[in-house]
């Protein structure tokens, strides 16, 4: 049997980021360019993780009452520009639709970079009584921002897929009282299903979503020291209810406006899930993620072929609750075979030959360590078990090891400037004023405010590593995408 070449990752993680990332996101099959810039093409194993993360949060979202809606794509200027604020924040994003065949439109209609104004109008007209709410709705749709000259595979991308859950109170208290479940589906999400630690924290005025009152986010730290934000949730307070006039009779009979929130999670994740976990090899999935969670590799010979096909199958019936292939091609060396499914990620590979088949045996190889065990066939299913949760928990680890190297603590603007350029996420105390948040962005070409974290010093937090003023806050700061 002739070797058939098979292009692996050409260069390592650790010397050439960027180009190792798109190197591991095409050629494991994951993902693709497409023909319009910006915009990529999910293959079939990166959208069945999508399909896995949506299933998973809307079934969450379902239990605490929020239910899923569809509004259309296309959003009138005249909509787009109603919250002032929430309008500068997405101007330079937003792709516009002016002519219908030959035909010049009226009124631009903006393809959707986020749904609050055309969503906010149907809700001025579906709420009137403190009895219409809370309105909890929720769309999985796609999203159009076409900013940014550099798109990065699954990172930055001008399309991209997410959920935007828009909810409506009567009190400002019920409505903040939202947060903590809807954090805490994320990182369930983002910790037990793609094995990412991450930091939760408040942003700065700078850095918040345009229109809320305060963003929340989960922040994940990328192995070539960039931060990116992950999840998020935005308290609206009452701006959108004011520009829309969603207003309601509370139970005296008087009128009060609505107290609002958004929230998100988008397909970048599936880019820091590739990013952290992925090897000089290629791809390293979750086992609760990946398309295919075992391939079994029938070792073969002339002789004895079909004794040890018919076995490898025995085996895929019997591990039959997984997602589980054989690859039983004849034109491809089993060492060809064993690279090809390292490079697309699938957690355990299953190893067997006749000389298995006369011992009971089989060979695991985990895809995380490369570790090789020999097992019995009647303790396949057990060991396989736990084979996967130590894969996620070992995944877990060492995710949590990249964050919490990449993070440092400095008190001034020397300390503060070494780490950024050991490309690290600073933790220093600031002051918190937007002129001064600027300033450094300014000077440092890029640095910014990542997040406020919740967990502060009682103590006294010093001065602000940068203009001198009492500190309000410790803040992470470092580069993001």
């Amino acid at each position: 049997m002739a070797e058939v070449k098979q292009e692996g990752i050409t260069v390592k993680k650790s010397e050439n980021f960027s180009e190792w990332y798109t190197q591991v996101v095409r050629k494991s099959d994951f993902a693709d360019y497409s023909i319009v810039s910006g915009c990529i093409v999910f293959k079939p194993d990166s959208y069945f993780i999508w399909e896995i993360v949506q299933k998973e949060t809307d079934g969450e979202f379902k239990k605490i009452g929020i239910k899923n809606v569809y509004f259309p794509m296309f959003i009138p200027e005249k909509l787009l520009v109603k919250e002032t604020e929430h309008l500068k924040g997405f101007s330079p994003e937003v792709a516009w639709v002016t002519q219908s065949g030959n035909t010049k439109l009226e009124e631009r209609l903006a393809i959707r970079p986020t749904s609050e104004t055309i969503m906010y109008d149907s809700y001025s007209k579906w709420i009137r009584s403190w009895r219409d709410l809370p309105l909890r709705l929720n769309q999985w749709n796609n999203v159009v921002r076409w900013e940014f000259k550099h798109p990065v595979p699954l990172l930055r991308s001008r399309e991209f897929l997410w959920n935007e859950g828009h909810t409506v109170f009567a009190t400002k208290k019920e409505a903040e009282a939202e947060c903590d479940q809807i954090i805490e589906i994320y990182r369930k999400i983002t910790e037990d299903f793609m094995a990412l630690p991450c930091v939760i924290g408040r942003k700065t005025e700078l850095e918040k979503f345009p229109g809320a009152e305060y963003s929340i986010a989960l922040e994940f730290m990328l192995p070539n020291g960039k931060a990116v934000q992950g999840p998020d949730f935005h308290h609206d307070g009452q701006k959108f209810s004011k520009a829309f006039n969603i207003k309601f009779l509370n139970k005296n009979g008087k009128e009060e406006y609505a107290w609002q929130n958004t929230f998100a999670i988008t397909t970048r994740m599936l880019g820091v899930m590739v990013a952290v976990h992925g090897d000089n090899r290629g791809l390293i999935l979750p086992p609760r993620l990946a398309s295919v969670q075992i391939v079994i590799i029938p070792i073969l010979y002339e002789k004895n072929r079909e004794k040890i096909l018919k076995k490898a199958e025995e085996l895929k019936k019997k591990l039959k609750d997984y997602r589980i292939e054989v690859d039983s091609r004849e034109e491809f060396t089993a060492g060809w075979k064993f690279n090809h499914w390292e490079l697309r990620g699938v957690p355990i590979r299953i190893e067997i030959g006749p000389k298995d088949i006369e011992k009971n045996q089989v060979v695991l190889v985990r895809r995380d360590t490369l570790e090789k065990i020999v097992v019995k066939t009647v303790n396949l299913e057990k060991e396989i078990k736990k084979m996967f949760d130590d894969i996620h928990m070992n995944l877990y680890k060492k995710a949590k090891k990249i964050l919490e190297e990449s993070i440092i603590k400095a008190n001034n603007w020397e300390d503060f400037m070494k780490g950024v350029k050991n490309n690290k996420m600073v933790l220093a105390p600031f002051c918190l004023d937007t002129k001064c948040e600027e300033e450094i962005k300014n000077e440092t070409e890029g640095v910014k405010a990542i997040t406020i974290p919740f967990d502060q010093p009682k103590e006294t937090k010093g001065k602000c590593l940068h203009c001198g003023k009492v500190a309000q806050k410790l803040v992470y700061f470092g580069r993001s995408y």
